[in-house]
């Protein structure tokens, strides 16, 4: 005998419990977490449709705008999609194991980490390119070599990984690049602790990408191709966030 499902309901708001109003100054970041909680969590599952914008607007008391830029960065994180005429819907969660690394909030949190490092880094790799000394490279080199050595000896290496990503910082010759990186030094180690720890089964493989990406990104520096090491960075710290994400 097939087993009978619940309907579920035709507006998607009507099952969601009732929140406290918004009312802190980044509400497009508040109402970001709050609907990657659910998604994380499980209250709405991959191919839910979300509620409509003017039903997320009297869920959260907040304005269409606030709406529009949660839903954008949603999208942009590939975790919703939207379909012509029908609306937006979950298109992939967040690995499921993403929860014993933290909250659903501090997932969010680490997302956004990533959305800006993507910018910021890869700016930093495109200066560092064209203004790099020799130093700076042979600096470069040493963090790299020291991120291999970590994985030779079976060590996660977030030390040695973040070391590599603040020497190409330095030598980008701007010090607020290197100066941003030291304020968020906390939530970037979350999210290289969180993406080493989601790979741990899969450990030859992640030291393999690493290398290549890191290599990637070296290669370009030494040839002072700017937009290559652009390019290059921002493809590394893009994967990274698309393998806690889930997304292949």
């Amino acid at each position: 005998m097939s087993k009978q499902t619940a309907a579920k309901p035709s507006n998607p708001s009507e099952s969601w419990p009732q929140r406290s109003p918004l009312r802190t100054p980044k509400l497009g970041d508040r109402v970001y977490e709050q609907i990657v909680e659910r998604i994380v969590d499980g209250t709405l599952a991959e191919g839910d449709r979300l509620p409509s914008e003017h039903g997320f607007c009297r869920m959260f008391e907040v304005s269409r705008p606030v709406i529009r830029e949660a839903l954008a960065r949603l999208r942009a994180d590939g975790i919703i999609e939207s379909r012509q005429g029908s609306g937006s819907y979950v298109r992939r969660r967040p690995v499921r194991d993403l929860l014993r690394y933290g909250d659903s909030t501090n997932a969010a949190q680490i997302l956004r980490c990533f959305e800006f490092r993507i910018a910021l880094e890869g700016e930093a790799a495109a200066l560092a390119a064209a203004r790099h000394t020799a130093a700076d490279l042979r600096c470069i080199r040493e963090a790299n070599d020291a991120c291999d050595d970590a994985a030779n000896k079976g060590r996660l290496g977030k030390e040695e990984d973040l070391e590599f990503h603040m020497a190409i910082a330095h030598a980008s010759g701007n010090a607020l690049f290197a100066e941003t990186m030291e304020l968020l030094h906390d939530d970037i180690q979350d999210g290289m602790d969180t993406a080493r720890n989601l790979s741990k089964g899969e450990q030859k493989e992640r030291v393999r990408i690493l290398r290549d990406e890191h290599g990637a990104v070296l290669e370009a520096l030494a040839d002072n191709d700017a937009d290559r090491a652009r390019v290059a960075m921002r493809a590394h710290l893009h994967n990274a966030q698309r393998r806690i994400v889930g997304a292949k």
